[in-house]
């Protein structure tokens, strides 16, 4: 994998478990592991409160600081190491425009062009889906406060703007996952099914579900 793939990344919405595939991989590969860090935004439990007020001052902190961890992997030497994440930078912007008005929005775009000119793209995006009420469940299980406040309304448009982003995605490989019914961190065959469809890709777009490797 490291050969072809330098720079993977696991994306999809909240709940969905893209750090904990991140981790899997990253610990299969031999990879550098590099995540985003929620936990380190100071705004993100009052967002959920109150998400008008803090929209945008939530959404700028990620953002720089999702820029800063991408860009300091860009200057590392690629050629000496792999990368597996659990976020790209691209990934920003629906936030953005699911949560910020016209006018935040405007000054956001500005910044994001700024910040992310030179961001590395990824070689193999690995975009994980599931339907809400299995977001819900993941996020109920896992217990984090803050999450527990989240509306499925939220988390259905955010899930949407998923879907329509990655629909005309042409960056880099792609492999859509439908996690509902499989488990890829505690289930060894469907796991290994996974690792086999990641081999197996060299470019294009790629899907992997309950069927793909049922037949």
């Amino acid at each position: 994998m490291a050969d072809r793939f330098r720079y993977l990344v696991v994306e999809g919405p909240i709940g969905v478990g893209k750090t904990s595939l991140a981790r899997k991989l990253a610990q299969e590969f031999g990879s550098e592991l590099l995540l985003e860090k929620p936990g380190g935004n100071p705004f993100l439990a009052d967002f959920y409160k109150n998400p008008r007020q803090y929209a945008l001052s939530t959404q700028l902190h990620f953002l720089l600081q999702r820029a800063q961890q991408v860009q300091d992997f860009g200057q590392t030497d690629m050629f000496r190491s792999a990368y597996i994440a659990d976020f790209m930078v691209d990934k920003d912007r629906l936030f953005a425009r699911m949560t910020l008005s016209s006018d935040e929005l405007a000054l956001y775009e500005q910044i994001y062009a700024h910040l992310t000119l030179n961001a590395p793209r990824p070689d193999l995006v690995i975009y994980l889906q599931a339907p809400l009420a299995t977001l819900r469940e993941r996020i109920t299980h896992r217990g984090i406060g803050y999450e527990q406040q989240i509306r499925d309304d939220y988390l259905l448009r955010l899930s949407e703007s998923y879907t329509r982003f990655f629909h005309d995605y042409d960056d880099s490989a792609l492999l859509t996952v439908n996690t509902q019914s499989v488990d890829l961190i505690n289930n060894a065959d469907d796991y290994q099914a996974i690792l086999e469809k990641i081999n197996g890709i060299h470019c294009g777009r790629h899907y992997f579900n309950q069927s793909s490797f049922a037949l």
